[in-house]
This record gives structure tokens, C-alpha cells and sequence, in this order.
């Protein structure tokens, strides 16, 4: 089954206009187990109900929105009003510029992504066309839009062949980094120590970031935890490992820096060299043996 677009409306560039529908980048799949909260003398499950103070429990068909403009005091606001203050701009990604892609800072993004995809014959070759000369020039757009009834702002970039939009946080909700200097505290770095920790980042430094490496274990752990109350077995875990104490950077840097070396480390000459004098001798008896 195709999976249901999210949104739909028009991505416009200056005056080009070309109809899009977004799907939501999450896997539902993927989703964490969520647990439910019970009383814990019966085990029934504590549900949350719209409750009138006046009236008791209220059904969702009898709930408007309002505005507290005084303490207690509120102005009802009917859905067909806000529809009317939309504009025509509200069912369209207007993009506003291209930045390079590396000038936008990662702490904006909030991790909701979205693909847009041309909708309909008529949105194909533009959608190539911007797409094409995106990727090629390693730009994204910055763009506004209206999602969840909240006008956002995006970021729009190139991705295999698709556009990914990304919903970045307005700078006022994102602390500033200078806030917390007050946190560090000025130290004298030595030679020794720099070159120590470069040599730990190189040697786990890879090439490319690879998702797939990487599982849900805290999931999966709570997963056989709770097929096991199913069965009414209890889960045996190994004890945890006692934590090393550092006491000496170092040190400390020195036994990283062999213990990541070790991973991928070549044999040293002492092995290589006893693995020649092993190969001679087995040589050596070989030759004995033909000529006897």
C-alpha cells in the first residue's frame, strides 16, 4: 500500500510554482514501545478525560477553542473564522533564498523531515530542474510554510534524487552557546596531550557515517523484558562491569589510543618477523624432505 502524503500545496520559487505533496521522513516502524501508566493496586490503566468543572465529562463535539484575554475571561474562536485569516500563501512552501549547504547551523533542526514530491505530470520537469541545480550548486532554500496550524521555517535540500524539507526552530528558541562559558574553565594544553588525542581520533576516524551500524538495544533489551513478564519469567542480566577510574590523563590517552590502534592495527615487526622465521623453517623441512 502507497503510503498517504501529510500535506499538500505548491512549492513557489520567485514565479515559478510547481504542485507538491509531502510525506513524513519517520518510519512508524521504527517507533519506541510506549508504556502505559496504571494504579498499582489493581493494575487498570489511568485514563485522562475532558472534564467541565460545571458539567462533568465533555464529548469532543461540544469543545471549542477560546483565548484568555483576563484571568477566567474568554473569547471563542471558531475554526471556520481561522480558516478565513489564511492566506492563499498558507498551502505553499515559499522559498525565500539558497544558502550554501554547509551555513546552516545543526542546532536548528528540529528532526522532523519531510519529502516533497512533484504531484501530478505537470510538476515533474521543474521539480528535476530545481532539484538538478540544487545538488549541483550544494544549495538548500530556506523556505516558510504553514504546518499543524504553525507557520515554519524549512530547510530544503537535495537528496538522491528527491527534495527533503527539514523544519528548523526560530533563533529565539535555541540557546545561545555563550550562555554557558561561565561552564568552562580556561587550562593549559601540552604538545604531548594534543598529539595523544589526535592519534585516539584518528584511529577511529571512518570515511562515511553508516545508520546501519548502528541498533536500538535499549528497545530491544525492553522488548524480551517484557515478553518475559508475558511468560511470568524473570529476565537474568549479566552483573555490570565495574567502571574504570581515570586517574591519569595521560595515561589515559595512551591506553586509548593502543586500544583503538588495536582494532585495526598491522602486525608488528616482532610478529612479522617471527612469521617469516616460521615460514623459513617450514621451507627448509619441505626442502629436506624432497631431497631425502
Amino acid at each position: 500500500m502507497a503510503p498517504r502524503s501529510s500535506w499538500k500545496g505548491y512549492l513557489k520559487i520567485s514565479l515559478v510554482s510547481l504542485p507538491v505533496k509531502a510525506y513524513t521522513g519517520s518510519s512508524s516502524g521504527g517507533s519506541p514501545i510506549s508504556l502505559n501508566q496504571l494504579h498499582e493496586k489493581c493494575h487498570s490503566r489511568i485514563r485522562y478525560r475532558k472534564v467541565c468543572p460545571i458539567h462533568g465529562e465533555v464529548p469532543n463535539d461540544e469543545i471549542v477553542s477560546g483565548y484568555e484575554y483576563s484571568k477566567d475571561q474568554y473569547v471563542v474562536i471558531d475554526t471556520d473564522e481561522l480558516e478565513k485569516l489564511r492566506s492563499e500563501t498558507d498551502h505553499s512552501v515559499n522559498v525565500d533564498s539558497f544558502v550554501p549547504s554547509d551555513s546552516i547551523d545543526p542546532a536548528l533542526l528540529t528532526g522532523k523531515t519531510y519529502y516533497l514530491l512533484p504531484d501530478g505530470p505537470v510538476g515533474q520537469k521543474p521539480y528535476q530542474l530545481i532539484q538538478d541545480a540544487m545538488s549541483g550548486g550544494n544549495l538548500h532554500a530556506i523556505a516558510t510554510v504553514v504546518l499543524s496550524k504553525r507557520e515554519q521555517i524549512v530547510r530544503i535540500r537535495p537528496r538522491e534524487g528527491l527534495l527533503a524539507m527539514d523544519v528548523l526552530e526560530y533563533k529565539t528558541q535555541v540557546k545561545d552557546p555563550t550562555s554557558f562559558q561561565d561552564e568552562l574553565v580556561e587550562t593549559t594544553l601540552s604538545a604531548q596531550e594534543k598529539k595523544l588525542t589526535k592519534q585516539l581520533i584518528d584511529a577511529l576516524a571512518k570515511k562515511k557515517f553508516d545508520p546501519s551500524e548502528y541498533k536500538d538495544l535499549y528497545t530491544e533489551r525492553l522488548t524480551q523484558l517484557i515478553e518475559a513478564r508475558v511468560q511470568g519469567e524473570e529476565l537474568v542480566t549479566a552483573p555490570a562491569e565495574e567502571e574504570p577510574q581515570v586517574i591519569n590523563l595521560m595515561e589515559a590517552l595512551k591506553q586509548s589510543v593502543k586500544d583503538a590502534g588495536g582494532k585495526t592495527a598491522k602486525p608488528s615487526r616482532r610478529r612479522a618477523a617471527s612469521s617469516k622465521s616460521t615460514r623459513a623453517s617450514s621451507s627448509r623441512k619441505s626442502t629436506k624432505k624432497k631431497s631425502g
